[in-house]
C-alpha cells in the first residue's frame, strides 16, 4: 500500500475552484478519495470537479457551498453525505485577503467580511462535520492558515487576526477530539501565486517575498503536499499542530 493513500474516502475542500483548494483536491483525489471540490463559484467547482473526474475515474462532484452561512453548510454537506455516505477529511482552505490598507482606513464592512469568511467559515464547516467524525470515531480536519497569523503584516490587521484565530481555533477543536480518532491540524503557508493576490498591492507582495529566505513565492501543489499527509491515516499521531510552508520564513 502506497503511503498517504486515500482510496475510498470521501473528502470536502472548500475554496477549491481555483488556486490551493484545486491543487489540493486534485492532489487528494489522485491518492484516492472522493472529493467534493466545494465553492461558492458553482460554475468553477462544477469545471475543476469535471476536470479531476476525467482523470481520477469520476472520484469528484461540485459542491455549491456558501461557508458564511450555516444553512449552506448544512446543506452542502448533507449533499455530500448522501451521495458519498461518509465525510473523513475536511480541508478548511476557503478565505480571503481582504483590503490591504492601515486600521485607520478599514470599514466596518471590511472587517465583518473577513471574520465572516476566514473564521466563521471555518467554524461552520468544522462544526457541520464533526458529530459525523465522532460516531464513526476517525476524521483529519485540515485548517489552512498563514504566516500572517503568526508575525502580523502591515496592511492586513483583518486577515493577520482572522488566520491567528485559525490557529488557535484548531489546536483548541484538536484537544477535544484528541481520543476520538480525529486528528485537526492547520498548515500557514507564506505567500503564494495565486489569485489572491489580485486583493493586495505590489508593495503587500514585496513586504512579504522579502521575508521568505527561499527568495520565491510558494506554489499552490507545494501546499497541497503538506496537505496530503494531515489528511492521511499516516498522520495518526500529530493534532494541533500548524504546519509552516514558507519558504524559511517562520522560525517558530
Amino acid at each position: 500500500m502506497p503511503y498517504f493513500d486515500l482510496t475510498g474516502q470521501t473528502a470536502l475542500v472548500t475554496g477549491a475552484a481555483t488556486g490551493i483548494g484545486e491543487a489540493i483536491a486534485r492532489r487528494l483525489a489522485r491518492a484516492g478519495a472522493h472529493v467534493g471540490v466545494g465553492d461558492i463559484d458553482e460554475g468553477g467547482a462544477r469545471a475543476v470537479a469535471e476536470s479531476i473526474g476525467a482523470e481520477c475515474d469520476g472520484r469528484a462532484v461540485a459542491v455549491e457551498i456558501d461557508i458564511t452561512l450555516a444553512e449552506s453548510v448544512r446543506g452542502a454537506t448533507t449533499r455530500l453525505l448522501a451521495r458519498c455516505g461518509r465525510i473523513d477529511i475536511l480541508v478548511n482552505n476557503a478565505g480571503i485577503a481582504g483590503r490591504a490598507a492601515p486600521l485607520w482606513e478599514q470599514t466596518d464592512e471590511d472587517w465583518r467580511r473577513i471574520i465572516d469568511v476566514n473564521m466563521t467559515g471555518v467554524f461552520h464547516c468544522c462544526r457541520a462535520v464533526i458529530s459525523h467524525m465522532r460516531e464513526r470515531r476517525y476524521g483529519r480536519i485540515v485548517n489552512i492558515a498563514s504566516i500572517a497569523g503568526k508575525e502580523g503584516n502591515p496592511n492586513m490587521t483583518g486577515y493577520s487576526a482572522t488566520k491567528a484565530a485559525v490557529i488557535a481555533f484548531t489546536k483548541s477543536l484538536a484537544k477535544e477530539v484528541a481520543t476520538e480518532g480525529i486528528c485537526v491540524n492547520a498548515v500557514s503557508p507564506a505567500v503564494v501565486r495565486t489569485r489572491i493576490l489580485d486583493q493586495l498591492t505590489d508593495a503587500q507582495v514585496d513586504y512579504m517575498l522579502e521575508r521568505i529566505p527561499m527568495r520565491r513565492t510558494g506554489a499552490p501543489e507545494e501546499i497541497a503536499a503538506v496537505v496530503h499527509f494531515l489528511a492521511s491515516p499516516d498522520c495518526s499521531f500529530v493534532t494541533g499542530q500548524c504546519y509552516d510552508a514558507s519558504g524559511g520564513r517562520a522560525t517558530y
